[in-house]
């Protein structure tokens, strides 16, 4: 007999969860290897980041791209700041959400996804938005240029510069 860990992990069929079904098969396009966890989320591997893609089926489906990253040791312990910077990002970035939950930086992006939604683009702006936001973070927390290797902000300490 064969070992059950050694088996595919076969989608569900179409019309059991069918925006799940259209991400997986997006994502297969687009040269992936998505996995189903065991929450039902789609799991994806891009550039050594966990991803998932949470789908809510019913009257209106809503895709949810997001992803979790702890805390580092050299991130400001002040809750405060942390927090600040979480809404300097969604104020910034109209696409996707920053939030902290113990110690833990969450990053989402979610849209609403009609049958005649171009998903494949819709996927790829998301997940790239959503990535692009957690290095906006590290770089506002930390102080850094944005795009820069490792150089200190703007005048007076601010990140980034003066936002006056």
């Amino acid at each position: 007999m064969t070992d059950p860990t050694s088996l595919p992990n076969f989608p569900p069929p179409a019309d059991e969860h069918p925006l799940r079904g259209r991400v997986l098969d997006a994502l297969i396009d687009q040269g992936m290897q998505p996995n189903v966890d065991a929450d039902g989320d789609v799991a994806i591997q891009i550039d050594d980041q966990q991803l998932f893609v949470r789908c809510t089926e019913g009257d209106f489906p809503i895709m949810r791209v997001f992803g979790q990253w702890a805390l580092a040791p050299e991130i400001p312990a002040d809750p405060q700041k942390q927090l600040e910077t979480c809404n300097e990002i969604n104020l910034t970035l109209n696409l996707i959400k920053t939030g902290l939950a113990n110690n833990t930086l969450v990053v989402t992006g979610e849209h609403l996804v009609g049958d005649d939604s171009d998903l494949a683009s819709l996927l790829q702006i998301t997940i790239q938005i959503v990535l692009a936001g957690v290095q906006m973070w590290h770089e506002r927390i930390l102080g850094l240029e944005p795009g820069g290797l490792g150089q200190p902000g703007g005048p007076e300490g601010t990140p980034g510069g003066d936002l006056s």
